[in-house]
């Protein structure tokens, strides 16, 4: 079931990226006021709305697909992170003290 869900949400993805790429920009029908042609595959007017309802169809699918694989991944046993030995700590070495500087200096030779 998981391996079928993946596959669908791979699916699913590509087709949103293909369909979104289709489509033109909000601009693309500026060139058409000045004399020069549309560049739509299915119409003047069909193509918006076709590949805007496939659209939001297949970005439908794709929020399910995401969904079901978020809360499938949450609901499997422990990983192999949780599954692995833990790790082998060593002994810290002994701490040696270093002696503290002694606080008092010589006194400085006067000069006459």
């Amino acid at each position: 079931m998981y391996t079928l869900v993946t596959i669908l949400h791979v699916v699913a993805c590509f087709t949103l990226i293909l369909i979104v790429l289709l489509q033109a920009g909000k601009g693309a029908n500026m060139g058409a006021a000045f004399g020069g042609s549309s560049q739509t595959v299915f119409g003047s007017s069909g193509a918006g709305t076709f590949l805007g309802k496939m659209t939001a169809a297949v970005a439908v699918v794709f929020m399910l697909t995401s969904l079901t694989l978020a809360y499938s991944a949450g609901k499997k046993g422990p990983s192999l992170v949780d599954r692995a030995p833990a790790p082998v700590t060593r002994e810290a070495a002994p701490v040696i003290p270093m002696p503290a500087p002694e606080a008092t200096q010589q006194p400085a030779q006067e000069t006459k």
